[in-house]
Protein backbone atom coordinates (compact mmCIF):
# COMPACT_ATOMS: atom_id res chain seq x y z
CA UNK A 1 0.00 0.00 0.00
CA UNK A 2 1.32 3.44 -0.93
CA UNK A 3 1.88 6.01 1.80
CA UNK A 4 2.73 9.67 2.20
CA UNK A 5 4.21 11.67 5.08
CA UNK A 6 2.08 14.48 6.51
CA UNK A 7 3.53 17.17 8.79
CA UNK A 8 2.30 20.52 10.17
CA UNK A 9 2.88 23.47 7.87
CA UNK A 10 4.45 25.55 10.64
CA UNK A 11 4.29 25.51 14.42
CA UNK A 12 1.48 27.63 15.84
CA UNK A 13 -0.64 27.81 12.68
CA UNK A 14 -4.22 26.57 12.63
CA UNK A 15 -4.10 25.78 8.90
CA UNK A 16 -1.95 24.08 6.30
CA UNK A 17 0.08 20.90 6.03
CA UNK A 18 3.27 19.63 4.40
CA UNK A 19 3.19 16.43 2.41
CA UNK A 20 6.16 14.36 1.23
CA UNK A 21 6.17 11.17 -0.77
CA UNK A 22 3.80 12.16 -3.60
CA UNK A 23 4.94 10.34 -6.74
CA UNK A 24 3.33 8.96 -9.88
CA UNK A 25 3.02 5.65 -8.06
CA UNK A 26 1.43 6.96 -4.85
CA UNK A 27 -1.06 9.05 -6.82
CA UNK A 28 -2.44 5.84 -8.35
CA UNK A 29 -3.59 4.75 -4.90
CA UNK A 30 -7.21 5.77 -4.28
CA UNK A 31 -6.65 5.77 -0.50
CA UNK A 32 -3.85 8.32 -0.89
CA UNK A 33 -6.00 10.50 -3.12
CA UNK A 34 -8.83 10.47 -0.58
CA UNK A 35 -6.36 11.25 2.20
CA UNK A 36 -5.10 14.29 0.27
CA UNK A 37 -8.65 15.46 -0.46
CA UNK A 38 -9.61 15.27 3.21
CA UNK A 39 -6.38 16.99 4.27
CA UNK A 40 -7.17 19.83 1.89
CA UNK A 41 -10.70 20.19 3.30
CA UNK A 42 -9.44 20.15 6.87
CA UNK A 43 -6.33 22.33 6.57
CA UNK A 44 -7.08 24.73 3.70
CA UNK A 45 -3.70 24.41 1.96
CA UNK A 46 -1.01 21.82 1.30
CA UNK A 47 2.67 22.28 0.47
CA UNK A 48 3.83 19.29 -1.56
CA UNK A 49 7.56 18.79 -1.08
CA UNK A 50 10.07 16.84 -3.16
CA UNK A 51 7.73 16.30 -6.11
CA UNK A 52 8.78 15.95 -9.73
CA UNK A 53 9.16 19.55 -11.02
CA UNK A 54 7.10 19.30 -14.19
CA UNK A 55 3.88 20.67 -15.61
CA UNK A 56 2.72 17.10 -16.18
CA UNK A 57 3.02 16.32 -12.47
CA UNK A 58 1.31 19.62 -11.60
CA UNK A 59 -1.68 18.62 -13.71
CA UNK A 60 -1.72 15.15 -12.15
CA UNK A 61 -1.71 16.54 -8.59
CA UNK A 62 -4.34 19.13 -9.51
CA UNK A 63 -6.66 16.44 -10.84
CA UNK A 64 -6.73 14.82 -7.40
CA UNK A 65 -8.81 17.76 -6.18
CA UNK A 66 -11.19 18.24 -9.08
CA UNK A 67 -11.43 19.01 -12.79
CA UNK A 68 -9.26 21.83 -14.11
CA UNK A 69 -10.75 25.14 -15.15
CA UNK A 70 -9.27 27.37 -17.82
CA UNK A 71 -8.45 30.88 -16.70
CA UNK A 72 -11.41 33.20 -17.43
CA UNK A 73 -9.21 35.94 -18.96
CA UNK A 74 -8.15 34.77 -22.42
CA UNK A 75 -5.19 37.16 -22.73
CA UNK A 76 -3.41 35.44 -19.84
CA UNK A 77 -0.42 33.42 -21.09
CA UNK A 78 -0.96 29.66 -21.39
CA UNK A 79 1.89 27.19 -21.08
CA UNK A 80 0.71 24.78 -23.81
CA UNK A 81 -3.00 24.12 -23.92
CA UNK A 82 -2.60 21.07 -26.17
CA UNK A 83 -0.13 19.27 -23.90
CA UNK A 84 -1.05 20.85 -20.56
CA UNK A 85 -4.62 22.17 -20.65
CA UNK A 86 -5.39 24.61 -17.86
CA UNK A 87 -1.78 25.54 -17.04
CA UNK A 88 -1.08 29.27 -17.18
CA UNK A 89 2.25 31.08 -16.92
CA UNK A 90 2.73 34.06 -14.62
CA UNK A 91 5.92 36.00 -15.21
CA UNK A 92 7.45 39.40 -14.55
CA UNK A 93 7.46 41.32 -17.84
CA UNK A 94 8.37 44.79 -19.04
CA UNK A 95 4.73 45.88 -18.67
CA UNK A 96 4.20 44.28 -15.25
CA UNK A 97 3.14 46.43 -12.32
CA UNK A 98 6.04 47.83 -10.28
CA UNK A 99 5.79 49.52 -6.91
CA UNK A 100 7.92 50.54 -3.95
CA UNK A 101 7.22 49.40 -0.37
CA UNK A 102 9.47 50.34 2.54
CA UNK A 103 12.06 51.56 0.06
CA UNK A 104 12.16 48.27 -1.88
CA UNK A 105 11.23 48.18 -5.56
CA UNK A 106 8.97 45.21 -6.27
CA UNK A 107 7.55 43.73 -9.45
CA UNK A 108 4.14 41.97 -9.50
CA UNK A 109 3.37 42.66 -5.84
CA UNK A 110 -0.26 41.82 -5.05
CA UNK A 111 -1.97 42.54 -1.72
CA UNK A 112 -3.92 39.93 0.24
CA UNK A 113 -6.67 38.59 -2.00
CA UNK A 114 -8.67 35.60 -3.16
CA UNK A 115 -8.66 34.71 -6.85
CA UNK A 116 -11.18 35.67 -9.51
CA UNK A 117 -13.06 38.15 -7.33
CA UNK A 118 -14.09 39.84 -10.59
CA UNK A 119 -16.07 36.75 -11.61
CA UNK A 120 -19.42 35.57 -10.32
CA UNK A 121 -18.05 32.04 -9.98
CA UNK A 122 -15.35 31.53 -7.35
CA UNK A 123 -13.00 28.70 -8.33
CA UNK A 124 -12.31 25.93 -5.82
CA UNK A 125 -8.54 26.12 -5.59
CA UNK A 126 -5.27 27.12 -7.19
CA UNK A 127 -2.08 25.11 -7.56
CA UNK A 128 1.26 26.89 -8.00
CA UNK A 129 4.71 25.69 -9.04
CA UNK A 130 7.77 27.93 -9.34
CA UNK A 131 9.56 27.39 -12.66
CA UNK A 132 12.09 30.24 -12.23
CA UNK A 133 12.84 31.37 -8.66
CA UNK A 134 14.21 34.79 -7.78
CA UNK A 135 17.39 34.53 -5.64
CA UNK A 136 15.76 36.80 -3.07
CA UNK A 137 12.18 37.85 -2.44
CA UNK A 138 9.44 36.28 -4.52
CA UNK A 139 7.67 34.74 -1.53
CA UNK A 140 3.97 33.83 -1.55
CA UNK A 141 2.02 34.39 1.67
CA UNK A 142 -1.10 32.56 2.81
CA UNK A 143 -3.64 33.29 5.56
CA UNK A 144 -6.74 31.54 6.83
CA UNK A 145 -10.11 33.30 6.63
CA UNK A 146 -11.44 31.10 9.45
CA UNK A 147 -8.63 32.20 11.78
CA UNK A 148 -9.12 35.84 10.81
CA UNK A 149 -12.88 35.70 11.44
CA UNK A 150 -12.46 33.99 14.83
CA UNK A 151 -9.81 36.43 16.06
CA UNK A 152 -11.24 39.71 14.75
CA UNK A 153 -12.66 42.47 16.91
CA UNK A 154 -16.26 41.23 17.49
CA UNK A 155 -17.77 44.62 16.69
CA UNK A 156 -16.06 44.81 13.30
CA UNK A 157 -16.74 41.15 12.66
CA UNK A 158 -20.46 41.81 13.13
CA UNK A 159 -20.30 44.71 10.68
CA UNK A 160 -18.46 42.58 8.11
CA UNK A 161 -21.15 39.88 8.32
CA UNK A 162 -23.76 42.28 7.02
CA UNK A 163 -22.04 43.55 3.88
CA UNK A 164 -21.48 42.42 0.32
CA UNK A 165 -18.63 43.87 -1.72
CA UNK A 166 -18.34 44.97 -5.34
CA UNK A 167 -15.30 43.82 -7.35
CA UNK A 168 -13.84 44.49 -10.79
CA UNK A 169 -11.01 43.17 -12.96
CA UNK A 170 -9.51 46.68 -12.86
CA UNK A 171 -6.92 46.05 -10.14
CA UNK A 172 -4.85 49.14 -10.79
CA UNK A 173 -3.11 50.19 -7.56
CA UNK A 174 -4.42 53.72 -8.07
CA UNK A 175 -8.02 52.48 -7.75
CA UNK A 176 -7.35 50.69 -4.45
CA UNK A 177 -8.95 52.90 -1.80
CA UNK A 178 -7.91 50.84 1.23
CA UNK A 179 -5.30 48.24 2.15
CA UNK A 180 -2.16 49.75 0.61
CA UNK A 181 0.92 49.87 2.87
CA UNK A 182 1.65 53.32 4.28
CA UNK A 183 4.99 53.43 2.45
CA UNK A 184 3.48 52.33 -0.88
CA UNK A 185 4.46 54.15 -4.07
CA UNK A 186 3.42 53.16 -7.59
CA UNK A 187 6.26 53.21 -10.11
CA UNK A 188 4.65 51.50 -13.11
CA UNK A 189 0.93 50.70 -13.58
CA UNK A 190 -0.56 47.43 -14.74
CA UNK A 191 -0.98 46.20 -18.30
CA UNK A 192 -3.29 48.61 -20.16
CA UNK A 193 -4.93 45.84 -22.21
CA UNK A 194 -6.40 44.21 -19.12
CA UNK A 195 -7.46 47.58 -17.72
CA UNK A 196 -9.25 48.47 -20.94
CA UNK A 197 -10.96 45.11 -21.05
CA UNK A 198 -12.05 45.47 -17.39
CA UNK A 199 -14.20 48.43 -18.38
CA UNK A 200 -16.36 46.12 -20.51
CA UNK A 201 -17.17 43.68 -17.71
CA UNK A 202 -20.00 43.90 -15.19
CA UNK A 203 -19.00 44.18 -11.55
CA UNK A 204 -19.21 41.08 -9.40
CA UNK A 205 -20.58 40.80 -5.87
CA UNK A 206 -19.24 38.59 -3.06
CA UNK A 207 -20.03 38.54 0.67
CA UNK A 208 -17.37 39.68 3.13
CA UNK A 209 -18.25 36.69 5.33
CA UNK A 210 -19.66 33.32 4.37
CA UNK A 211 -20.34 30.04 6.20
CA UNK A 212 -18.86 26.68 5.19
CA UNK A 213 -20.92 23.50 5.08
CA UNK A 214 -18.91 22.38 8.11
CA UNK A 215 -20.18 25.41 10.04
CA UNK A 216 -17.09 27.63 10.24
CA UNK A 217 -17.44 31.25 9.20
CA UNK A 218 -14.85 32.70 6.85
CA UNK A 219 -13.72 36.33 6.55
CA UNK A 220 -13.29 36.63 2.79
CA UNK A 221 -12.65 40.15 1.55
CA UNK A 222 -9.84 41.91 -0.24
CA UNK A 223 -8.95 45.50 -1.15
CA UNK A 224 -7.69 44.23 -4.52
CA UNK A 225 -10.20 45.24 -7.18
CA UNK A 226 -12.77 46.24 -4.55
CA UNK A 227 -15.08 49.12 -5.46
CA UNK A 228 -17.03 49.37 -2.24
CA UNK A 229 -20.05 48.06 -0.40
CA UNK A 230 -23.21 47.08 -2.25
CA UNK A 231 -25.78 49.82 -1.61
CA UNK A 232 -23.25 51.99 0.21
CA UNK A 233 -20.70 53.30 -2.29
CA UNK A 234 -20.07 56.36 -0.15
CA UNK A 235 -17.14 57.81 1.79
CA UNK A 236 -18.72 56.30 4.92
CA UNK A 237 -18.96 52.88 3.29
CA UNK A 238 -15.38 53.11 2.07
CA UNK A 239 -14.26 54.11 5.56
CA UNK A 240 -15.97 51.01 6.96
CA UNK A 241 -14.08 48.82 4.47
CA UNK A 242 -10.82 50.42 5.56
CA UNK A 243 -11.66 49.99 9.25
CA UNK A 244 -12.50 46.31 8.85
CA UNK A 245 -9.40 45.67 6.77
CA UNK A 246 -7.11 47.41 9.26
CA UNK A 247 -8.37 44.97 11.89
CA UNK A 248 -7.87 42.06 9.48
CA UNK A 249 -4.23 43.01 9.00
CA UNK A 250 -3.77 43.32 12.77
CA UNK A 251 -5.35 39.87 13.27
CA UNK A 252 -3.89 37.86 10.42
CA UNK A 253 -1.45 35.01 11.20
CA UNK A 254 0.31 34.44 7.89
CA UNK A 255 2.57 31.78 6.45
CA UNK A 256 5.26 32.92 3.98
CA UNK A 257 6.36 30.30 1.48
CA UNK A 258 9.96 30.34 0.23
CA UNK A 259 9.89 28.45 -3.05
CA UNK A 260 11.98 25.43 -4.06
CA UNK A 261 11.93 23.87 -7.55
CA UNK A 262 10.39 20.67 -6.14
CA UNK A 263 7.51 22.42 -4.29
CA UNK A 264 3.89 22.68 -5.32
CA UNK A 265 1.21 24.43 -3.29
CA UNK A 266 -2.57 24.08 -3.36
CA UNK A 267 -4.87 26.41 -1.44
CA UNK A 268 -8.62 26.60 -0.87
CA UNK A 269 -9.77 29.72 -2.72
CA UNK A 270 -13.04 29.75 -0.78
CA UNK A 271 -11.21 29.93 2.54
CA UNK A 272 -7.66 31.23 2.16
CA UNK A 273 -6.24 34.63 1.27
CA UNK A 274 -2.85 34.86 -0.37
CA UNK A 275 -0.36 37.60 -1.19
CA UNK A 276 2.29 37.83 -3.90
CA UNK A 277 5.15 39.51 -2.03
CA UNK A 278 6.98 40.61 -5.19
CA UNK A 279 10.69 40.69 -5.96
CA UNK A 280 13.29 43.03 -7.39
CA UNK A 281 12.53 43.75 -11.09
CA UNK A 282 16.10 42.79 -11.99
CA UNK A 283 15.27 39.15 -11.26
CA UNK A 284 13.35 36.72 -13.43
CA UNK A 285 10.45 34.95 -11.75
CA UNK A 286 8.11 32.53 -13.49
CA UNK A 287 5.38 30.41 -11.92
CA UNK A 288 2.92 27.97 -13.43
CA UNK A 289 -0.61 27.79 -12.12
CA UNK A 290 -3.57 25.49 -12.50
CA UNK A 291 -7.11 26.29 -11.34
CA UNK A 292 -9.53 23.76 -9.86
CA UNK A 293 -13.10 24.16 -11.03
CA UNK A 294 -15.90 24.77 -8.55
CA UNK A 295 -18.03 27.46 -6.99
CA UNK A 296 -19.13 28.25 -3.46
CA UNK A 297 -22.42 29.64 -4.80
CA UNK A 298 -22.53 33.09 -3.16
CA UNK A 299 -21.18 35.28 -5.95
CA UNK A 300 -23.26 37.06 -8.58
CA UNK A 301 -23.15 39.81 -11.18
CA UNK A 302 -24.29 43.27 -10.16
CA UNK A 303 -26.25 43.83 -13.38
CA UNK A 304 -27.41 40.29 -14.06
CA UNK A 305 -28.01 38.58 -10.70
CA UNK A 306 -30.18 35.98 -12.39
CA UNK A 307 -27.24 34.68 -14.49
CA UNK A 308 -25.43 33.04 -11.57
CA UNK A 309 -24.41 29.96 -13.54
CA UNK A 310 -22.61 31.98 -16.21
CA UNK A 311 -18.95 32.94 -16.04
CA UNK A 312 -16.85 35.51 -17.84
CA UNK A 313 -15.49 34.34 -21.17
CA UNK A 314 -13.00 37.14 -21.41
CA UNK A 315 -11.37 37.99 -24.75
CA UNK A 316 -12.98 34.97 -26.46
Amino acid sequence: MASIEVKPLQDGLSFGARVDGVTWETLKDEAVRKQLQQLFEDRGMIVFENVEPSAKMQVEISNVFGPLKDHPVKMVERLDNDSYPGVITIRAQSDSAICEIEGKTLVTWQPWHFDHTYNNELNRAGVLRAEVIAPEGGLTAFADGIQIYNDMDPTLRDKAENIELLYTLDMHYERQFFGLPKTFKEIQPKNDDILEYAKKLPRSIHPAVWTRETGEKVLHMTPYGCRGIVGNETPEGNALCAEIWENVEATIEPYFHQWKPTDMVIWDNWRMLHEACGCDPKYDRVVHRTTIKGDYGFGRWETEPQAQTETVDAMA
